[in-house]
């Protein structure tokens, strides 16, 4: 049976909305590229790696931002613009064994998540050996993970790590307890209530971790760098820029 002619209007409409939408994105996407400058670099085991470079390169505060496992460093060019725009120095790249190709990239190695905190521990080398004196790590689900291994590790030279629905173990990465009470780092943890154990998880790295420290469980079942484009995107972000400009201002 032939759909009411009253119901065409608003099919239209959406197809319109939805098309604005994704040219919209694809605008966002093509200023963001046009704003970076792709760079290759090593991981502390010396597995060579694929990223881009977004901000002033005079900009002496930094911020490495690791992938989550389905994705690689496209996830975050948007957002990573807008650090850029915001002053930052920012740093995206593609784990060992990841390689989207294009201007994405191509990093060398086989994917090894228990391996991946080397990664991230070259990414802050590269961003020292760029100028930036103060860093802070942003990671997404497995890359959320592997910067609280780093920030462990680094101590005082870390000043800021924000998870995205990080899980406390995957693949042979662990960010223990233990972990936990070693970072000295300001930490925001993200995470959605109905994304599996993840809100369970950003709770618990909150009550292990040492002040500064803070967790916020927003109303969504997206996942990692999805925070940053779903329903809750705006307050995701708002909440990063403002731990970051508290915790780690921009030169």
């Amino acid at each position: 049976m032939r759909a009411p002619h009253r119901f065409v209007p608003l099919v239209v409409a959406t197809a319109l909305v939805a098309l604005a939408s994704c040219n919209q994105s694809d605008e966002i996407r093509r200023q963001a590229l046009e704003d970076s400058t792709a760079v290759t670099f090593p991981s502390t085991d010396g597995v060579e790696l694929a990223g881009r470079l977004f901000g002033p390169d005079t900009a002496t505060a930094g911020v490495v931002l690791a992938h989550m496992l389905p994705a690689d460093q496209r996830s975050w060019f948007d957002f990573a613009d807008r650090l850029g725009g915001s002053g930052y120095r920012a740093l995206t790249f593609d784990f060992r064994g990841y390689c989207p190709g294009g201007a994405a990239g191509c990093s060398d190695g086989e994917k090894d998540v228990g391996a991946i905190w080397q990664d991230v521990q070259g990414a802050v080398e590269f961003l020292r050996s760029q100028g930036v004196r103060d860093v802070g790590l942003v990671g997404a689900s497995m890359g959320g993970t592997a910067s609280l291994v780093v920030a462990s590790e680094l101590g005082d030279e870390i000043a800021v790590v924000i998870t995205l629905s990080a899980p406390d173990a995957i693949d042979g990465l662990a960010a223990t307890p233990e972990t936990l009470q070693r970072i000295t780092a300001a930490k925001l943890h993200l995470a959605g209530v109905s994304d599996g154990s993840a809100a369970q998880v950003a709770q618990g790295f909150y009550d292990q971790g040492l002040p500064p420290k803070r967790v916020e469980i927003l109303t969504t079942g997206d996942h990692g760098t999805d925070l940053l484009t779903g329903n809750q995107a705006e307050i995701a972000r708002n909440l990063i820029l403002g731990w970051l400009a508290q915790h780690l201002p921009a030169s």
